[in-house]
């Protein structure tokens, strides 16, 4: 982790900062894309399905991740994220950055399996980013799905790690209430260099 990220692509399963309920007092990297236990080796993981993403009104029940949401959450460390737009005069795909307005670093809340490679015998903790409901910015930005990341915020990090209820839990999967500020910004998914992770796919485009 030690080349900035300016941005990843979930598909590629990079490794990401995160601090995980089992060692609440460390920075370690995980593997984005969950694996569930019965994923036997690289070769299935790669073709998995895909669980970047989890969705909070599902999560107790899908079964990727009902056997794990209740002992095993942390947080992404990230200063930024990515939203897709479709812009509603042109009908063109375009793409969001969106931040803290003093672009200090926040946290998202994430879902995690420590996943066992049966035919290695490595242990690598893998990961879901959950995503709730957008918030009225993210209503506008992201607005064909309407969905945003969940983010936790300095005050409710430590009760994200200790919750050991459903219902705890789920009080805390809810939109993010604080400021975000946004920019237009080079559509990542359309980029051609093959190379994203690059400090000017984050400026700010007319």
């Amino acid at each position: 982790m030690d080349k900035p990220h300016y941005h990843v692509s979930g598909f590629t399963r990079p490794f990401l900062p995160v601090t995980l309920n089992n060692e609440p007092d460390v920075i370690q990297a995980a593997q984005w894309k969950l694996l569930p236990f019965w994923v036997k080796n690289e070769e299935q993981a790669k073709k998995y399905a895909n669980t970047l993403n989890a969705e909070s009104e599902s999560i107790f029940e899908k079964a990727s991740y009902k056997n794990y949401i209740k002992k095993y959450r942390g947080l992404l460390w990230v200063d930024g994220f990515f939203e897709p737009h479709k812009n509603r005069v042109t009908g063109a795909g375009e793409n969001y950055y969106i931040y803290k307005p003093d672009k200090q670093i926040f946290s998202i809340g994430v879902v995690y399996s420590p996943w066992v490679n049966q035919e290695t015998g490595e242990i690598r903790n893998t990961f879901s980013v959950i995503t709730t409901k957008a918030n009225e910015l993210l209503e506008e930005i992201h607005n064909e799905k309407k969905r945003m990341p969940l983010i936790v915020p300095e005050a409710s990090r430590d009760a994200w790690l200790t919750a050991d209820s459903k219902e705890e839990i789920q009080e805390l999967m809810v939109p993010y209430a604080g400021e975000f500020s946004a920019h237009k910004v080079h559509r990542v998914t359309a980029d051609r260099t093959g190379d994203t992770n690059r400090p000017d796919i984050q400026s700010e485009i007319d």
